[in-house]
């Protein structure tokens, strides 16, 4: 195959897992792994999930579960050498993995962008925001630099930033972090891609300028139709956000669910710990927040088993499987997926004696 060539990817229509076949992008068993002199960092190990048009995925979970180092392997950021990458990460049925280098850029910005974490350290200090925003668009857009300075003036307009005519020249210190997160919004979606990634998008934000944010990416989203994913670590981000939740710890996923379900009918520990470390609006609150006791663990040596007994209030009531089986994600009830070793009956009486009436 020639390095410019399209590498189109038939999934398996009975993959099992949340990735179904047709989705607009589908990710099955990916795995990205680092080579260190400490040992091998097992970041992503094994993930599979599928979104499609119009929708909204969430994926939270600590620091270090592997959600920021997903979105880098789709967009085929990791530099090379660096990351074993295996698995399949499917973009309107072309696969991506192994795909060259040109090729990938080819797609970034007209199929897929993203939205990164600190867009001070992002875009580049020594170009105007109206320049990086005009550059990104003529790349894909045979354009003179009149019109693409028009098209940049009118993306920064419609991200809600005053004065586009003139801030259009500022460079990104002369903004504001709230503006500086809009201009990359802009510069994301000059070329209306079809995939958009937001990695933490309202990090180092007050509550109000995240509040505006998430409204502009929901309102150009349903613009645009693009799909759309929401990293975070707060699962408040994604409340009202995202359609469905993907939950991470250690690398894999834990818990797959809608939304609505992931909120009101959880079925994984570690998202009853997520849920309860979370300040509510909703109900009054006469208790203090519960931390998940522990802290992630070093990916370099994953505990065998699953990866959060050593952290599960709940381990010792499955035989020791916690601590010698890997829990395989399983569908529980229609599309709500589920890693973890606790039986129905424990999960129930648990969910209603203990964590129910604590959230």
């Amino acid at each position: 195959m020639s390095p410019n060539a399209t590498q189109h990817f038939e999934v398996p229509v009975d993959r099992p897992g949340p990735s179904p076949a047709g989705a607009f992008l589908q990710v099955n068993d990916l795995r990205v792994h680092f080579p260190t002199d400490d040992g091998v960092v097992k970041s992503v190990d094994g993930l599979s999930f599928g979104l499609e048009r119009g929708q909204t995925l969430g994926i939270v979970g600590e620091s270090g579960s592997g959600k920021s180092v997903t979105s880098l392997s789709i967009m085929g950021l990791h530099a090379a050498g660096t990351a074993r990458i295996s698995g399949q990460v499917v973009l309107n049925g072309d696969n991506l993995v192994g795909a060259s280098a040109e090729h990938i850029r080819h797609l970034r910005g007209k199929n897929m962008a993203m939205i990164f974490q600190d867009p001070l350290s992002a875009m580049h200090p020594y170009y105007t925001v109206g320049h990086q925003i005009v550059e990104a668009y003529r790349v894909h857009n045979n354009v003179g630099k009149k019109v693409a300075r028009k098209h940049a003036i009118d993306m920064l307009d419609r991200v809600g930033i005053p004065q586009p005519k003139s801030r259009v020249d500022d460079y990104p210190h002369q903004f504001s972090g709230g503006m500086r997160q809009r201009a990359m919004i802009a510069m994301a979606l000059s070329c209306d891609p079809e995939l958009l990634i937001a990695d933490e998008p309202t990090t180092a934000l007050d509550v109000t300028v995240q509040a505006q944010i998430l409204d502009l990416i929901r309102d150009l989203q349903q613009e645009f139709n693009s799909a759309v994913i929401i990293i975070t670590h707060d699962l408040g981000v994604v409340a009202e956000l995202a359609d469905d939740i993907l939950v991470m710890y250690a690398g894999r996923s834990v818990e797959y669910a809608s939304a609505q379900e992931i909120f009101t009918a959880p079925r994984h520990p570690y998202t009853w710990g997520l849920l309860g470390s979370m300040p509510r609006l909703d109900r009054e609150r006469t208790e203090r927040l519960k931390p998940i006791k522990g802290a992630p663990p070093s990916l370099i040596n994953v505990p065998n088993g699953c990866p959060f007994h050593p952290r599960c209030t709940y381990a010792q009531l499955n035989g020791g499987a916690s601590e010698t089986q890997l829990p395989e994600l399983l569908e529980i009830s229609p599309r709500h997926f589920l890693a973890c070793h606790l039986s129905d009956q424990d999960r129930q009486r648990v969910w209603d004696t203990d964590i129910k009436p604590s959230l």
